[in-house]
């Protein structure tokens, strides 16, 4: 990806970050997005694409395209989910967001929290749980109804600004989360909350939002604010 020219960009973003997420974005394959490249497709021109991607993120210039909506069968029935899958290039840059915040919001998740966590699985939830039983005989089971479709893209914004003084990192998220999705029928939907199921950096920015939203609800269960 080396390419001459001046080095100086309003955004210092390590050239080797966009290499390894370009790395995980080829390890876990996945779907065109609405340009219809493949990872092949892609890598026919490697080089010039990465540059592109560092080159357009390091300038301030990057703007992602529409992510394109694909409807997934609900896995026990009643329906379908809307998953958003951003082009390739989307991906890449996304990963590069996520792998900037990962040391730090790792550093302040709970242990007991698995979901889309390196290192971590549901397997690893399911053995905490039956460590648990043997100690508890009651278990609290709920679920954040449609979450990943209604999150405050205000307050996601603001938990992200708390975790990080990179202001390219909060600019891109911001842009992210406005981006349109192409739905199926290719209608353009606007969007002014939610954050794509199947987007890169969705699954950081989740979790970065529960912990908040988590902590602020025992805050005031114990009568903090």
């Amino acid at each position: 990806m080396g390419k001459s020219g001046p080095e100086e960009k309003p955004f210092r973003i390590p050239k080797g970050l966009v290499w390894e997420a370009y790395q995980s974005v080829k390890r876990n394959k996945g779907a065109a997005g609405v340009d219809r490249q493949s990872i092949e497709e892609f890598e026919a021109d490697l080089k010039d694409n990465l540059y592109k991607i560092w080159n357009r993120m390091s300038s301030g210039s990057y703007f992602p395209s529409p992510v394109r909506a694909v409807e997934i069968p609900k896995s026990h029935g009643g329906g379908t989910r809307v998953l958003g899958i951003p082009t390739v290039a989307d991906r890449i840059a996304q990963t590069v967001v996520a792998m900037w915040l990962e040391p730090r919001t790792e550093s302040i998740f709970h242990d007991d929290s698995f979901g889309y966590r390196p290192g971590k699985s549901p397997l690893d939830a399911v053995a905490k749980c039956r460590e648990r039983c043997w100690k508890k005989d009651w278990v609290l089971d709920l679920d954040v109804q449609q979450f990943f479709d209604s999150v405050d893209h205000d307050l996601m914004v603001k938990a992200v600004e708390a975790n990080t003084d990179q202001k390219w990192v909060v600019l891109y998220v911001k842009r992210w989360l406005k981006a349109p999705i192409r739905m199926p029928d290719d209608r353009l939907v606007e969007r002014d909350r939610g954050t794509p199921q199947g987007s890169a950096v969705s699954p950081v920015l989740a979790n970065l939002f529960l912990h908040y939203a988590f902590e602020c609800a025992t805050n005031e269960e114990a009568g903090g604010w």
